[in-house]
């Protein structure tokens, strides 16, 4: 299989990089000696994430396990007595030794690679990408490559095999070490809905994670009519929080409803006088009309009241690179609170307009409201108080005539 390979190929950034053999596992804490780092891109959506339809399609093996691990979204876990009949049973995708062709070369030779097709659960800008070979130890792969591709519709794994299908180069062939997150940064503005990743020669990856921007379809979008504006699969995104103690803020935005306590949003105990927020940009200017905010599994830990405000700070394409400040109603308390707002979008944008009064929350429920009106709005702020948490936010509605437009030029520009 010789797929055409694209001609540019997307830089990578300077990151820590690990390289080697982790040591046996000596007993206790299996994570005491991972290596990781804090990668600049790890805040965006997982475009790879399960939940959002994310699947590895395809592995030319997968003999000691399975390849669908590779997505699932907790850490990888490790039992030093979990063996089976094909011998250790590894939390990851991991392939079998490979050989040589004769008894005088009986390494593999240098091309020699397993691979996996991972079909994104969001198509998008991939911005990062993490081979996390956690628990790997000295059955790693001695190097990886990832390449991406942008086909519409439901390919199958035969149709992305075909030696026609253009593919573009995002990680080369990159050396990494056992028992680490390796990290890749990527700065390439193109549209891919499918990933390759490569392990050369062999060996086993625990988890891959595809870190970017959601870039949705508008004319699905526009069939649909009204949507959810701030859904993470329809592009919208979390640009602050003022805490993620618990829980990130982002799984307020996931598809569906809260499964469990944690599949929300729960901040710290608060003790001041202030409250907790978390700033949405919506995936184009559009109109509300409908909101909902769920409570659901959040029983003595639910919000006690929440407000909700709105500010229409125009025309935009999409996530930008700037730095920015986000809505501070609070006092502190939290995690990444206050500060580090999205792309371009700081407190210069406009002022915020309160959409929904200060209202009362009740646990474990989904509380619905329709506006008087519909409301204009590029941004989102939702303010709890005094702490707490909820499970999601759902801001119904359709993109102004103008914003469709310059969703599809964006969509056409980035090769969708």
């Amino acid at each position: 299989m010789s797929p055409t390979e694209s001609a540019a190929t997307a830089p990578t950034g300077s990151l820590p990089s690990f390289t080697g053999d982790a040591r046996p596992y000596g007993g206790g804490d299996p994570y005491a000696d991972y290596r990781t780092a804090d990668f600049p891109f790890t805040h965006r959506a997982d475009l790879a994430d399960r939940r959002l339809g994310a699947a590895v399609i395809a592995a030319n093996d997968e003999f000691f396990a399975d390849r669908e691990n590779l997505l699932i979204p907790t850490p990888a876990v490790f039992d030093p007595e979990h063996f089976g009949h094909k011998g250790k049973i590894m939390d990851g995708w991991e392939t079998r030794r490979r050989r040589g062709a004769t008894a005088r070369a009986p390494h593999p030779a240098d091309d020699d690679h397993d691979w996996a097709l991972i079909r994104l659960g969001a198509p998008g800008i991939v911005r990062g990408i993490v081979v996390d070979t956690a628990h790997f130890r000295g059955n790693y792969p001695r190097s990886v490559s990832v390449r991406a591709t942008s086909v519409p519709g439901s390919p199958s794994p035969e149709d992305l095999l075909a030696n026609d299908v253009e593919w573009t180069t995002l990680v080369p062939r990159t050396p990494v070490g056992g028992h680490a997150a390796n990290g890749f940064a990527v700065s390439l503005e193109r549209r891919f809905t499918h990933l390759r990743l490569n392990q050369h020669p062999d060996g086993g990856i625990a988890r891959l994670r595809v870190h970017g921007d959601i870039v949705p379809d508008p004319g699905w979008l526009a069939a649909l009519g009204a949507f959810d504006l701030a859904a993470l699969e329809n592009g919208g995104r979390v640009v602050d929080a003022s805490d993620r103690f618990y829980s990130p803020a982002t799984n307020t935005i996931r598809p569906g409803r809260s499964r469990k306590m944690d599949d929300g949003w729960e901040t710290r105990r608060r003790r001041d006088h202030g409250n907790d927020w978390i700033h949405y940009r919506l995936v184009e200017r559009a109109e509300i009309r409908a909101v909902e905010i769920d409570t659901a599994y959040l029983k003595g830990n639910s919000a006690g009241w929440a407000a909700l405000s709105v500010r229409d700070t125009g025309p935009g394409t999409g996530p930008g690179t700037g730095p920015g400040t986000g809505p501070g109603t609070g006092t502190g308390g939290g995690t990444g609170g206050g500060t580090g707002g999205g792309p371009g979008e700081g407190t210069d944008g406009g002022e915020w307009t309160e959409i929904l009064p200060r209202t009362r929350l009740q646990p474990d429920t989904n509380h619905r409201f329709l506006l008087d009106s519909p409301v204009t709005a590029r941004d989102v702020r939702i303010d709890i108080y005094p702490d707490g948490g909820i499970s999601r936010l759902r801001l119904f509605g359709a993109l102004t005539p103008e914003a469709t437009a310059r969703l599809t030029a964006r969509h056409r520009e980035l090769g969708g």
